[in-house]
């Protein structure tokens, strides 16, 4: 009798540790992705290179996709192109990519993604202010904000979006 107790106690252990490591290894993040604690988004109010504002405040229902960038940055250069490739396979209305160009000027800017981004529309941070609010700790940088306005994760350096680690990792987020 004590035998057979102890057997099933020792099986309900191996299926609660079970359980618990496949619970754990469903919700591991790729590589390089931070869980952060939830806090408000700054404020981010920008123009993009052809005049339009583009407020987060508005974006409140949907994830947003909050990249900090800069064509000097080689690590930003190199992952722009993952990011453009991903671009097309999102709707806006459930995860909103915006891409924040780093006190550059339009020319630079434009010349850079013509070449490799050429359908994402970057937002001017052109005093560097805004960048500075979100204190990205460098660049290239990413945040991930939910539909109600809070930071999720966040990303440093450059990351291969458009591989499948990370391609899940953000059609989880909106499902």
């Amino acid at each position: 009798m004590r035998k057979q107790r102890a057997i099933k106690r020792t099986l309900a252990f191996l299926c609660v540790l079970l359980f618990s490591w496949h619970s754990a290894a469903s919700d591991s993040l790729p590589k390089g992705i931070m869980k952060l604690d939830g806090r408000a988004a700054p404020a981010l109010l920008l123009e993009d290179m052809d005049g339009q504002t583009w407020d987060i405040g508005e974006a409140r229902g949907r994830w947003v996709f909050v990249h900090f960038w800069a064509a000097w940055c080689g690590p930003c250069r190199r992952e722009m192109p993952t990011i453009q490739a991903i671009y097309p396979q999102f709707d806006a209305a459930e995860l909103e990519i915006v891409v924040i160009n780093t006190a550059e000027s339009e020319d630079t800017v434009f010349e850079f993604l013509a070449a490799v981004a050429p359908d994402l529309n970057p937002l001017m941070d052109k005093d560097g202010l805004v960048t500075e609010r979100w204190q990205p700790r460098g660049l290239p940088a990413t945040f991930l904000v939910d539909p109600a306005g809070r930071l999720q994760y966040l990303a440093l350096g450059g990351r291969p979006w458009d591989t499948p680690d990370y391609l899940n990792f953000l059609m989880h987020l909106i499902e």
